[in-house]
């Protein structure tokens, strides 16, 4: 063939019509290939194709559905649950002799596989040739495999059905759904691109979707496994966080929280850092964290709030409490609040949120409240280090204050928690309850810091209605990191008597 005749745009990208994929596949599908969608029944593939025609017709492209698995009273009825219109798109119904109804097409003396096979195929090319679509879903390849009655029968028939759209200039989706697993994969080799759909049931909670782009010819595809979900408009993909794929921002000025926790850290927060508040439940981590999040909301930033461990409306009392009054900043659309349920979320649709926040609201600090939760969502304690150890690297690289809230198993004593996290932050800050006359009282010290001088002091604080108070260095201390500190100075250093 002449150079003059060569198609410039074989092969080129095209949008898949749905949300995160393209970004995966650099662009989208091959033009003028035949991709490969495979997975257990209940995967997403049929909702999958419906998107890619769909935004096929939006463009004025011929686009052609042919089911041997599915009618067409089904396939319409799955377009409205989502609100799809399904104008534009052809679809052809194809139902093989031998599993017809129809007495007529019944064949009672011989089964002749080769006339079945035969017929169903015609059917599908000769309807395609009457179109010539710019589209096609094949559902599905299941149906061809148990036709063909042999593996090498019916990897011949997806070749010659390969060169027949090949020829036709279709870009293809072929939907299998993995009944023969064992005898398919060859598939792979014959196909320009290879995408696996997969549903988990975890013990408890929803079930978990992810997918995996296994080839795509010629394209540096973003490798790995990535969460998708389906609702109410179709499928949409969460593209696993690559923190190297994002240039770093500069650093700004840095972080106040208003009170004395800034002098402990050496005037505050550095941007592009991380922080982890650790210690036991009720020792005031989320209310350390809220006061650094008011001083960002009155300096005009924007900010995210990622809970985990309790509800907006508890969260907002407890601010308010303390002199915080967080709802007018809601109102205003400057302060984001998600509460999130662990046994429903999935690790990347968590990653969009927090990029979704950074890029298109351009949050300047970050909260998640807490670590604990979050370790709720995930299936596995490794998975849990690496994806944070992207997250916080993304967020470190645009410039985003982040600060992370870890709870210790129990409230007195000595205290573990179930991941260390802290080699993966920039800066630790420890609280503890300590006794002393009759009363609970709280400590607070910097542990590590690893931009810029802190304290290496312990100091008391204190909650109330005002907000937070701070106290002085208190230097007869003992036990503050085996979990059981004491405090063996007078009882006029603390807060309380000083006050009174």
């Amino acid at each position: 063939m002449s150079e003059s005749h060569v198609n410039t745009d074989d092969a080129s990208p095209i949008a898949s019509g749905v949300a995160g994929l393209d970004h995966i596949l650099r662009g989208g599908y091959a033009k003028y290939r035949s991709h490969l969608i495979e997975g257990r029944p209940g995967s997403g593939k049929t909702t999958l194709g419906l998107q890619f025609l769909i935004e096929g017709a939006a463009h004025g492209e011929k686009c052609l559905y042919i089911t041997l698995s599915e009618s067409k009273r089904e396939l319409l009825s799955v377009a409205g649950r989502h609100g799809w219109d399904l104008q534009g798109v052809d679809i052809l119904e194809l139902v093989p002799p031998e599993l017809s109804l129809d007495p007529s097409k019944l064949q009672t003396l011989i089964h002749a596989s080769e006339l079945e096979l035969g017929e169903t195929v015609q059917a599908a090319l000769a309807e395609i040739g009457r179109i010539k679509p710019d589209r096609v879903v094949f559902d599905s390849l299941s149906e061809i495999r148990l036709l063909s009655q042999g593996s090498l029968r019916y990897r011949r028939q997806v070749l010659a059905l390969k060169s027949f759209f090949l020829l036709n200039n279709a870009t293809v989706l072929l939907l299998d759904d993995l009944t023969g697993e064992d005898e398919d994969l060859n598939l792979h080799s014959i196909s320009h691109g290879v995408i696996r759909m997969e549903q988990l049931t975890p013990v408890y909670g929803g079930e978990r979707r992810r997918l995996r782009v296994i080839k795509m010819r010629g394209v540096q595809i973003r490798g790995g496994y990535h969460d998708f979900v389906i609702r109410p408009g179709g499928v949409t993909v969460f593209p696993r966080l690559v923190a190297a794929d994002h240039k770093p921002a500069p650093n700004g000025s840095l972080a106040l929280s208003g009170n004395a926790v800034d002098t402990l850290l050496g005037g505050g927060l550095d941007r592009g850092t991380s922080t982890l508040l650790m210690g036991p439940s009720g020792v005031g981590k989320s209310t350390i964290a809220t006061s650094f999040c008011h001083a960002a909301l009155e300096r005009g930033e924007r900010v995210l709030v990622l809970l985990f461990d309790e509800t907006e409306r508890i969260f907002l009392a407890r601010a308010g409490g303390v002199g915080m009054e967080l709802k007018p900043f809601i109102a205003s659309g400057m302060l984001v609040l998600e509460q999130i349920n662990p046994a429903d979320l999935s690790p990347g649709e968590l990653s969009s949120q927090i990029r979704t926040a950074v890029e298109s609201r351009d949050a300047r600090l970050v909260v998640i409240d807490s670590l604990t939760g979050y370790l709720n969502a995930m299936s596995e304690e490794q998975h849990l280090v690496l994806q944070m150890h992207e997250i916080l690297t993304y967020l470190n690289q645009k410039g985003v204050v982040t600060i992370l809230l870890l709870a210790n198993h129990g409230l007195i004593g000595q205290m573990g928690v179930d991941v260390d996290m802290t080699y993966l932050c920039d800066a630790v800050m420890l609280l503890r309850f300590f006794e002393s006359g009759g009363r609970i009282r709280r400590a607070i010290s910097v542990i590590k810091k690893r931009v810029g001088p802190h304290e290496d002091t312990i100091r008391e604080f204190r909650i109330d209605g005002s907000g937070i108070t701070v106290g002085e260095p208190l230097n007869r201390f003992r036990g503050i990191l085996t979990g059981i500190p004491v405090f063996e100075g007078e009882r006029s250093d603390l807060i309380t008597n000083k006050a009174s």
